[in-house]
């Protein structure tokens, strides 16, 4: 795959240690982008190393578990993915607005003691290679329920939706596109990212949010915030 002016054919293309940015809610996946505003020094500093080098970043989400670890420095989920930064536009104010652009998901293994003060993982993406294959699994995904429960959530909460663009979406595109926009919690969108394929990643979705439909109807609100 490409992203930005780099092609990734194959995981031997991607390095065995990524900087990894933990941000609780972010997720990103392949062939998306992800805009970030970095205001924080060793993301700076994350963000520096990055453009000196092959401008690749893991993001992770600390694990679900609160508890665990210090909270300057959470324990991490167990599967990030890589983007590569493909854009960046400096505020003045000392900020960057960065874009991601998504690669492969990767297994997050051994934390180095870096020097750095930004945090630095070994990865292994083995079990994610069909990840660089644009449009794998697409036709396994059942893309008429997915545009169903869409529909119903929209209808649900007063929203509307651009369905030329929509109709006209690749189905991988449509599919990772909605679970980056969806508004659920850090847990559902572990769950997202951690989904062996393209029509699993659908398929929890859309249980995703018939969850939330019915919750929301039998009690007047979301629970899954």
């Amino acid at each position: 795959m490409q992203a930005g002016n780099a092609i990734y054919e194959t995981i031997a293309d991607l390095p065995p240690v990524l900087p990894v940015f933990p941000l609780s809610g972010a997720l990103l996946l392949p062939r998306t982008q992800l805009p970030l505003n970095v205001f924080e020094q060793r993301y700076i500093d994350m963000i520096d190393a990055a453009l000196a080098g092959n401008r690749l970043i893991g993001m992770v989400q600390p694990s679900p578990d609160r508890n665990a670890g210090n909270p300057n420095r959470p324990v991490l989920a167990s599967v990030g993915c890589v983007g590569r930064l493909t854009s960046l536009q400096e505020t003045g104010d000392g900020r960057y607005l960065i874009t991601l652009q998504g690669i492969t998901r990767f297994a997050v293994g051994d934390e180095l003691e870096a020097y750095t003060k930004f945090r630095q993982v070994e990865c292994d993406f083995a079990a994610f290679a069909h990840d660089l294959t644009c449009g794998q699994g697409e036709e396994d995904v059942d893309r008429h329920g997915l545009l169903k429960t869409l529909r119903n959530y929209l209808d649900a909460n007063n929203l509307e939706a651009d369905w030329q663009s929509v109709s006209e979406a690749e189905t991988e595109v449509l599919v990772n596109a909605l679970c980056m926009m969806c508004p659920y919690g850090p847990q559902e969108k572990q769950a997202l990212l951690e989904a062996r394929d393209l029509r699993t990643r659908a398929e929890t979705l859309i249980a995703i949010t018939e969850m939330d439909l019915a919750n929301t109807q039998n009690e007047g609100g979301s629970t899954l915030q």
